[in-house]
């Protein structure tokens, strides 16, 4: 029984039901393009692909459209508490969809502002959630898909298990991809079987040779195991994961003080996690490209105990499209 043709391949016009995860820092062009042109969706990463990368939007978009001719999606970040951000998204949204974008991934705040342009342009949106309160509002907003992010994710991870979780949602009519612990083409063809649409990876595509972060990154991500990876507050004051390191050790994974009561208090929470978001967008980009010389953070989640080398990008689809036919 072949499990590629799926509600998300259907929507999407991809070939396999196979989705980079959007990363920041580390969603470079040549990346994304790779995913797509071997059948999955690569996801574009805006804040990568300007403040990592440094291409003007719409020029690296055409550099993107120049490697590959198959869809690629975007992912919106939505903090409409930061007006200054929520001007610059808006421009990059109506760019995205002059240069041919249809798939949008929203995450962090409610997408209702976002849906209903991107339909009227014919574009779909998935929503990033981690439980049942976050996918009821995004039904609500009438989006056309659901990204469950589970508590094997890298970055900011949920707190359900991926089987546990599709069981809390599925009753909600809408598809349901996995985000979190597979590496593996039996994996995925295990959470397909079950009742998702597709996965996502972030952490498997980071170890291609597509995903020009320094070796160091690639080296830790072969290296590490289930087990060596844990949650931080400290980098966006919601836990992230990372693989355990002396310089996570050092800093500690827990807010204290008085960076606590103000990640727990409803009038000032939004503030402190852009703190801890701007100080990690310095962070993160000189562990990710300045490698272990800069002792920092390296994201990744519970995959990593099924990664045990580099390959490209095209070749880790080509395995999936395998394993699921």
């Amino acid at each position: 029984m072949s499990f590629l043709q799926t509600q998300l391949t259907a929507q999407t016009g991809i070939n396999v039901p196979v989705i980079c995860g959007p990363m920041f820092p580390c969603s470079n062009p040549e990346l994304v393009a790779a995913v797509s042109q071997a059948g999955g969706l690569g996801m574009i990463q805006p804040m990568a692909l300007t403040s990592i990368h440094k291409y003007d939007f719409r020029e690296g978009l055409r550099y993107i459209k120049s490697l590959t001719d198959q869809p690629v999606g975007m992912n919106l970040l939505l903090e409409h508490a930061f007006k200054k951000y929520q001007v610059r998204m808006d421009q990059w949204i109506d760019i995205a969809l002059e240069e041919g974008v249809r798939f949008f991934l929203t995450a962090l705040g409610h997408p209702g502002s976002v849906v209903p342009r991107i339909h009227q342009a014919g574009g779909i949106v998935y929503h990033d959630v981690i439980n049942r309160k976050f996918a009821l509002k995004a039904v609500d907003a009438g989006v056309d898909g659901l990204v469950c992010v589970n508590s094997s994710a890298g970055g900011h991870a949920g707190g359900t298990a991926a089987l546990d979780l599709y069981r809390e949602l599925a009753d909600l009519g809408l598809p349901l991809v996995c985000a979190g612990g597979i590496s593996q083409p039996s994996e995925a063809r295990a959470m397909i079987e079950a009742g998702y649409a597709g996965v996502q990876m972030g952490t498997r595509f980071i170890a291609t040779s597509q995903c020009n972060v320094h070796p160091d990154y690639h080296q830790a991500i072969i290296a590490a195991q289930a087990g060596d990876i844990v949650l931080t507050e400290k980098l966006s004051g919601v836990p992230v994961a990372v693989i355990g390191n002396e310089a996570v050790r050092k800093m500690g994974t827990h807010a204290g003080g008085l960076a606590k009561q103000l990640l727990r208090h409803p009038r000032t929470k939004k503030w402190m996690r852009m703190f801890y978001l701007v100080r990690s967008m310095r962070r993160l980009p000189k562990a990710s490209y300045k490698g272990s010389n800069y002792q920092n953070f390296y994201q990744a989640g519970r995959s990593v105990g099924g990664i045990d080398e580099v390959i490209s990008a095209g070749e880790v689809v080509k395995l999936f499209e395998k394993g699921l036919h």
